[in-house]
């Protein structure tokens, strides 16, 4: 028992060095995440471009069961991370089993969903019968076998609580690597095996989850001693269960409405062209190696600062908010000048069509603009919620993606013009930056009021 109670490297490294430690594992894993992200669609983009569209279309689906795994995982995590910093290693090992127990529940809701929705969702998008075909066999493997998923979240975030990202890290890429070699084999039907073509795609990203998944679970009993899972544990403990959700909901809220944002999103571009759809998914997939390893930096903050709020260390949540934003901008600002400067060679990845480059070269021009605003935004609203005030990244994802980016997206589709609809995601991160720095401000004042 000496060593749970032993003071963390959260509480007493320094913080550059801390989160550098912490950071740079969780970056290069989720740059491995994003690397697969971008092969499966690659892979897929050399079928047709109703592979490629069937793949677009499906990912609000995917966004929202990431949403739910991701939620719980931050909730989970923000409170298993304060528990060590309060010292109380009961509440510690109570987070881990409950968070276990919701993880298993939430996986099988969206196994039922997976395979009772997938045909109506993309009926109710297109009626190009061949992206319905491709469609709904990518949700039904994907979602309906997302418990791997889950699982592997689940694990990555007890590692991450308790600093060990070097160790998620290592079940993250297992787990990309997996799906990268298998990519290839299961939609062309190399080696002997069947052309599976996008269900193939979908194959190859469930048994990477899962692989990566067993890896984490593994790491978590042989190399966490200061989280034990215990039976006992498993099971729907009501007071930790709300301290799980008073963090995870916004978030998951967050991110959902993320779904909603892509699902709107597709719906206008659709009317111009299914071209403008498949620029759409390749962005995605492109931003996502950029933002990736945002949100990699970001997750290592959120339990540095959740344990040093707990230890009422208040300085060092300043000092590591003040070098994380400063960290993510730079990020940013490399994604922004590719972006600018090659949308060409990025958009070429996906074996694009005279149509689908003309119309992505103008889209990754004018969205890449607001890159280095969004770098303030993730970590301004993590951090807001690290401090115990979720409301306010919730109240910012609303009004950016929902109150301003799809009306603004929508209005300007009405003058006809597709390559003015790309505005909004600029003109919806002015909104989300002018809000997000005065949520953090209100945040400092409520939460770390002792100097």
């Amino acid at each position: 028992m000496e060593e749970n109670t032993r003071e963390n490297k959260m509480g007493t490294m320094p913080i550059g060095k801390l989160l550098a430690n912490m950071a740079g594992p969780v970056m290069i894993s989720m740059l491995f995440q994003a690397l697969y992200n971008i092969v499966d669609s690659v892979f897929v983009a050399r079928l047709s471009q109703d592979a490629m569209n069937a793949v677009s279309l499906a990912f609000p689906l995917q966004t929202l069961c990431i949403a739910f795994a991701v939620g719980t995982g931050v909730g989970m995590n923000a409170l298993l991370a304060r528990s060590l910093g309060e010292k109380n290693m009961q509440a510690v090992d109570r987070a881990a089993g409950t968070g276990l127990f919701l993880t298993l529940c939430t996986a099988a809701v969206f196994a039922v969903l997976g395979f009772s929705l997938a045909t109506p969702f993309f009926r109710f998008q297109t009626e190009n019968a061949q992206i319905i075909a491709y469609g709904r066999d990518y949700v039904m493997i994907c979602i309906g076998g997302s418990l791997g998923l889950f699982l592997q979240i689940y694990g990555e975030r007890l590692l991450q609580s308790t600093g060990r990202t070097d160790l998620s890290m290592i079940s993250q890429i297992a787990g990309a690597v997996c799906n990268i070699v298998l990519d290839p084999i299961l939609i062309f039907g190399l080696l002997g095996f069947p052309r599976m073509e996008v269900a193939g795609a979908a194959v190859a990203t469930i048994v990477g989850q899962f692989v990566g998944a067993g890896l984490g679970l593994f790491l978590n009993l042989k190399k966490n001693p200061e989280v034990q899972i215990h039976l006992k544990d498993i099971r729907p403990h009501r007071a930790t269960v709300a301290d799980i959700y008073a963090i995870g909901i916004p978030s998951i809220i967050m991110q959902s409405i993320g779904s909603v944002m892509t699902f709107g999103m597709n719906k206008i571009l659709i009317s111009f062209t299914e071209a403008a759809t498949a620029v759409f998914g390749a962005y995605f997939k492109l931003q996502s190696f950029i933002f990736m390893p945002c949100f990699g930096l970001n997750n290592a903050m959120v339990p540095i600062v959740s344990y040093n709020f707990g230890a009422q260390k208040f300085d060092r949540v300043r000092k590591t908010v003040r070098l994380t934003v400063f960290t993510a901008i730079g990020i940013m600002c490399v994604g922004c000048a590719l972006f600018e400067l090659i949308p060409e060679t990025l958009l070429g990845m996906f074996s694009p069509t005279d149509e689908m480059l003309s119309i992505g070269r103008v889209a990754l021009r004018i969205i890449g603009v607001h890159f280095p605003l969004a770098g303030f935004s993730i970590i301004a609203g993590s951090a807001c919620q690290a401090l115990g005030k979720p409301i306010y990244a919730l109240i910012n994802s609303v009004c950016r993606q929902i109150v301003v980016l799809l009306p603004a997206a929508y209005l300007l589709s009405l003058t006809g013009r597709l390559e003015l609809v790309w505005l909004a995601f600029p003109i919806a991160e002015v909104v989300s930056v002018i809000l997000n720095a005065t949520f953090l401000r209100l945040t400092y004042r409520a939460s770390l009021e002792r100097k």
